[in-house]
């Protein structure tokens, strides 16, 4: 059964809105949403300002009001696949799991199978939540970011677990090798919202957004480079990468935040691990049911390891 469409979205233009192109100022004003499409639901008559359906030439009126009303997204089934799973703990409730660099969590455009969803299905029964290709996921690690992930079995526990996460009622830490010379310790604390100038990123430079923290910890220098610990507080899209990066530290190997790197050590590490060095080493939390504290930590697998042996000042 397809999903409903999400609410509309309504704004309100600006008197610098006036005379500009309703779809670059949406662009603008709507980060959640691409131009392209924006564009396509300003084609289906999905869009009005002031009471009008829009068209794609229309332009903006000071004060007037837009509304939006997306398209419901296409319908996608997760089914199970039989892909191998690093179990840490498992009960009737919920299981922990270390989730490899290169495993998509949940079914997507481009990634329609071969993600952890499919194989929870094959595992175990999944219940909770609204959405049918997210069937238990409360949080997600990047594609190629591996590490310790928990998942509800029960609507109950999914419930309780999506309350623990917005409050901030979890203890999470990252590893991550970056670039340069990190401060001993900081925290960033930010807004947090998509970068208005490449879709596929996100900033910490606008000033508007959800707020984002992350606190990080020089653990050891290395050859150009660090060996960082990072507590999140908050938990955004790409946060870490993004903080680092813009504050002069990409992660090493991260190919959408990254820079290029001339330092032939440095090329042969972040070849050596074939994406961006960033390990969720630790997850702990009350058991959503039993209260239960739980506790648990991740090695970072070998290719991470390598890269770190080669930074490593002799």
């Amino acid at each position: 059964m397809p999903e409903s469409a999400p609410a509309p979205t309504v704004v309100t233009l600006a008197d610098e809105d006036a005379g500009k192109r309703l779809d670059r100022v949406l662009a603008r004003l709507c980060p959640e949403f691409s131009r392209s499409v924006l564009q396509r639901w300003i084609e289906q008559g999905r869009v009005e300002q002031a009471g009008e359906v829009v068209s794609r030439k229309t332009k903006g009126l000071a004060g007037a009001e837009v509304s939006i009303d997306p398209a419901p997204p296409e319908a996608m089934n997760a089914e199970p696949q039989d892909i191998p799973l690093e179990i840490l703990f498992e009960d009737a409730h919920l299981l922990v799991l270390d989730k490899p660099a290169g495993l998509v969590v949940h079914p997507a455009p481009g990634h329609a199978d071969g993600t952890l969803v499919n194989a929870l299905l094959h595992h175990c029964e999944i219940q909770g939540g609204t959405d049918p290709v997210r069937p238990g996921i409360v949080h997600r690690l990047d594609k190629d970011t591996s590490g310790v992930m928990v998942v509800a079995k029960t609507p109950a526990t999914h419930e309780r677990l999506v309350e623990m996460f917005q409050q901030h009622a979890l203890e999470r830490a990252y590893l991550a090798i970056a670039l340069g010379r990190p401060p001993q310790s900081m925290t960033y604390d930010t807004f947090h919202g998509r970068n208005p100038a490449h879709r596929k990123k996100f900033t910490s430079r606008g000033d508007r957004g959800r707020r984002a923290i992350t606190h990080l910890e020089t653990l050891e220098l290395l050859h150009g480079s660090a060996l960082l610990r990072c507590r999140l507080e908050t938990g955004r899209t790409h946060q870490i990468r993004v903080h680092l990066a813009e504050h002069g530290h990409p992660v090493l190997g991260d190919p959408l935040y990254g820079r290029s790197i001339g330092d032939p050590k440095l090329r042969h590490a972040s070849a050596e691990l074939g994406r961006q060095a960033l390990h969720a080493i630790l997850l702990a939390f009350a058991h959503p049911i039993t209260g239960e504290p739980m506790r648990f930590e991740s090695e970072p697998p070998e290719t991470f390891l390598r890269a770190l042996e080669t930074l490593r000042v002799s």
